[in-house]
């Protein structure tokens, strides 16, 4: 199974307090261990959302809000894509991650990513095609 871990903002990664040389380090140290283990497949930190905007849906209407975004707690500092046998495995990992935001209180969100079969009778014969195709094609793109 594959899952998103999230982690979450805090107060100092909205203010853009960047990491120390020493947490870099030891994110480094965890994210070598995730590689060899085959269960990191991607990876990254975020900037602040004073960076970001959001698009808001409401029918056929698009509106764009710029950052800042209210309730720092709900935000996303950055994140890991890993495939691991099951949810289980992806608490054992996280648990072994150095702590993100040192000095402030941090969390990591574990969310399973859907796969195809979750979809069911909805993801007919040629979405599921056209599913496959385009994932080949950014394979592709990634090796280039």
């Amino acid at each position: 199974m594959k899952v998103m871990v999230i982690v979450k903002a805090t107060k100092n990664s909205e203010a853009g307090v960047m990491p120390s040389e020493a947490l870099m380090a030891e994110m480094g140290k965890f994210n070598e261990e995730l590689v060899k283990a085959g269960v990191m497949l991607a990876g990254d930190g975020l900037h602040p959302s004073v960076k970001g905007k959001r698009i808001q849906f409401s029918g056929s209407k698009r509106t764009v809000v710029d950052g800042p975004f209210a309730e720092t707690k709900e935000l996303v500092a950055g994140y890991w894509i890993w495939q691991v046998r099951s949810m289980d495995e992806a608490v054992e990992w996280a648990r072994r991650c150095p702590d993100p935001m040192p000095n402030e209180e941090s969390e990591l969100e574990i969310r399973p990513i859907f796969e195809a079969e979750d979809f069911g009778a909805e993801l007919t014969p040629e979405l599921r095609a056209q599913e496959d195709r385009l994932r080949a094609e950014l394979e592709q793109r990634q090796k280039a």
